[in-house]
């Protein structure tokens, strides 16, 4: 006959408990004053114990040093206690930009106060796609964030279809089902383009992002709608199309050079990629701010090491990874709870570039 697993029964190796042996439930229970099921009950998270008995536990844990059997309590929970953050991006990027690195702390402040481990995940290409949906087919973690959407990315379909909990960083469009937290990228865009007008710009170029991803098309419509609320005409010639790299940044400022020498300003959908535009305008003789105005996007490491210093639009990102954890951390330990959006607050942060 298989015996009954608690999932709230010690390990058995790890730290010493009373007498050399690692400290047991029937330990906690006796140091506590309540019954080993109370313990358990505890341990597991149920709400069906009084706030004294769970204090007495939890200050019989603290002293006793008891540590919970994950492996039993995985058994019976059908819990992994673990969440991947995908990013289906190449290292390259991973490294280079500082969103992706402002996102993982954010995550990763969040989850530290919960007793889920973090997996990062990079899916390069179609091969790491198919192994990462059989990996999540095979239900190894929890739940799963997934940062840098694109529209066409079949990842957050397969979430759905696995009912696996996520959230994403980002959304493919308006009528995104998941959770997802993002930033005002529109109402940022129309913050830089409105204080370029404020200086007396008259050609005000931009650098998308690429607009297959939700949030670079809403920093050109904000874009748009701040030239058209000044009656400004909108100008395909004015609008280079970047990656969101800094050689995507400098590749499209040569271009908008070459197609529209008078500009003088330009808004970067990110701050690397407005750092490579201010290098070819330095290789052009275009001195910054003076003859071309620059702003960026995000308000990185990159806009404050710039020279001169770069105007750009600040998105709070540690703090979106931190939410992101949090509605993570509320659908796993609510299953069925309505999915949620939360869009954060822009502001623009003036530096010597504009």
């Amino acid at each position: 006959m298989a015996e009954a697993v608690d999932p709230a029964a010690g390990t058995t190796a790890g730290g010493p408990g009373r007498g050399g042996a690692r400290p047991t439930l029937e330990e906690v229970a006796a140091l506590a004053g309540v019954g080993r099921g109370t313990v358990s009950r505890v341990v597991n998270g149920s709400p069906r114990v009084s706030e004294k008995a769970r204090e007495a536990v939890r200050a019989a844990i603290a002293e006793l040093g008891y540590v919970p059997n994950r492996a039993a309590r995985t058994l019976v929970t059908s819990r992994t206690d673990a969440v991947a953050l995908v990013v289906p991006e190449a290292e390259t990027r991973l490294f280079s930009e500082p969103y992706f690195s402002d996102i993982i702390s954010g995550v990763a402040a969040e989850l530290a106060e919960s007793d889920m481990q973090l997996l990062l995940i990079l899916v390069r290409n179609q091969r790491e796609r198919d192994r990462l949906s059989a990996y999540l087919g095979a239900q190894r973690v929890d739940g799963v964030l997934l940062v840098s959407v694109h529209q066409d990315d079949p990842l957050p379909a397969l979430l759905e279809s696995l009912g696996i909990p996520a959230v994403l960083a980002g959304r493919r469009g308006d009528a995104e089902p998941l959770s997802y937290v993002l930033a005002d990228n529109a109402g940022g865009a129309r913050m830089a383009v409105r204080h370029l007008l404020r200086r007396g710009c008259a050609a005000i170029a931009t650098i998308t992002g690429p607009l297959d991803m939700e949030g670079a098309r809403a920093r050109l419509s904000g874009y748009r709608q701040a030239l058209e609320e000044s009656g400004r005409p909108y100008r395909e010639d004015l609008v280079g199309l970047g990656d969101f790299t800094e050689e995507g940044g400098r590749l499209a400022m040569r271009a908008l050079l070459e197609r529209s020498p008078e500009l003088d300003a330009v808004f970067c959908a990110s701050d690397v990629m407005a750092a490579g535009a201010m290098q070819v305008l330095r290789t052009a003789g275009r001195r910054v701010p003076e003859e071309v105005a620059v702003i960026g996007f995000d308000d990185s490491i990159v806009a404050r090491h710039t020279d001169p210093p770069m105007t750009s639009v600040r998105q709070p990102i540690e703090e979106m990874g931190r939410t992101m954890a949090r509605l993570l951390l509320d659908e796993i330990g609510s299953p069925g709870k309505a999915h949620r959006q939360v869009v954060l607050a822009t502001e623009l942060v003036v530096r010597d570039s504009a």
